[in-house]
């Protein structure tokens, strides 16, 4: 079995805009992300940090470093998911985030788990 086969985490992301917490006028674009996370490897592994890298309609980049994600570092065994939702701010309608999560996996291998480019919209923003 190959490296690329025991250590495989998916993520797949989705997007919603907190219209309650927004304030246009402000440029205060607030949306919540729902992240969910599965070992789709052979080996268990531990979320241990993450990066993001946040993009708004103006091409302002925010990076964002930091350990777990909602304060917990979970670990995931073969076939195991882990889902969340978290938020950020955006000054434009607009934007786009992707990143990785660093894992670590039960025999110690350290490895990276692509999060995928997703899109940040307000409601009638986008055709």
């Amino acid at each position: 079995m190959s490296p690329s086969e025991r250590y495989q985490i998916e993520v797949t992301a989705s997007a919603q805009y907190v219209a309650e917490q927004s304030r246009p006028e402000d440029d205060h674009y607030v949306f919540a992300y729902h992240i969910t996370i599965r070992n789709t490897g052979t080996v268990a592994a531990q979320l241990l940090a993450r990066h993001w890298v946040i993009t708004d309609g103006n091409d302002k980049v925010q990076e964002v470093h930091g350990q777990g994600v909602i304060g917990e570092q979970p670990t995931l065994g073969p076939g195991e998911r882990f889902a969340y939702t978290s938020g950020c701010v955006l000054a434009t309608p607009v934007g786009t985030m992707h990143g990785s999560y660093q894992m670590r996996a039960a025999d110690g291998h350290r490895f990276d788990a692509t999060i995928a480019p997703f899109v940040l919209a307000a409601p009638r923003v986008l055709h």
